[in-house]
């Protein structure tokens, strides 16, 4: 089996209909072209904000993450492993492909212990066993992903979706790329940059030019470099970029060790 790829998605692709219906399209494309194993993981931020919004529940962070008292876990949860993973399903088998949507949980595929008691109900995660997802890519269905996690204490936890990314990536040895509603990685005069290590993010973000959300998801990409040798970061708004993307052009932002 070829290595696989995995495509971590930012939430914000849920609230555009077009955009999703033409980063399916691009997939199809690029697995009738290249036969190799796909997989999604994704987040759903804004499906979650909804969902708390109508509950008349304020969402507050602490540095770029979403706090998650334990008592709304059960809304956090439904909305990304219950509706997103759907959404994305929902498309993809319009598509013609055979997904299948799971959670980190599922097949113990990875463990997870709480990240920081302030946080709440938010997870770090950890591989633990591919059996489960590589069988799906060697039937040829794609897994769909969310990442919603449970504890050795049977609580579900909330995991950051750009570090759950990570962890699947190590548990398979896949190729990673982040695609989010954003290019790349901005420098101070709003231009992509082509190419970023540790030294000019570490720089950036004491400069508060890479902040807030960003900042979070540098250093996933930056932890990620470091395990994997490098990821892209680019955006799902171009169907042609994402094909050139896929094609292994040079689109967004590589991050290197």
């Amino acid at each position: 089996m070829k290595q696989p790829l995995l495509i971590k998605l930012g939430g914000a692709v849920l609230e555009n209909e077009q955009a999703l219906t033409n980063l399916f399209s691009a997939l199809t494309t690029y697995l009738e072209k290249e036969k190799r194993p796909l997989l999604l993981v994704h987040g759903g931020g804004v499906i979650v904000e909804d969902v708390l919004s109508k509950m008349n529940i304020k969402s507050e962070k602490k540095d770029g993450l979403r706090i998650t008292p334990f008592d709304q876990i059960g809304y956090v949860a439904g909305a990304l492993a219950g509706t997103s993973n759907k959404l994305l399903m929902a498309k993809a088998l319009q598509a013609g492909l055979s997904a299948v949507g799971l959670s980190l949980a599922d097949g113990f595929s990875c463990k997870v212990t709480q990240m920081d008691p302030d946080l709440g109900a938010v997870g770090i995660c950890s591989a633990n066993d591919p059996k489960l997802i590589n069988h799906l890519l060697a039937g040829g269905f794609l897994p769909v992903i969310s990442s919603i996690a449970i504890g050795e204490d049977a609580r579900l936890y909330n995991v950051n979706a750009d570090q759950a990314a990570i962890t699947i990536c190590e548990l398979l040895n896949a190729e990673l790329v982040f695609l989010s509603d954003v290019d790349g990685v901005w420098d101070a005069q709003k231009q992509v940059i082509p190419e970023l290590n540790t030294q000019l993010a570490d720089t950036l973000i004491a400069e508060n030019v890479i902040q807030d959300g960003m900042a979070v998801k540098v250093k996933a990409a930056l932890q990620a470099a470091d395990q994997l040798g490098h990821v892209m970061l680019a955006s799902w708004k171009n169907p042609e970029n994402l094909v050139s993307l896929l094609a292994g052009q040079a689109v967004g932002t590589k991050v290197i060790k």
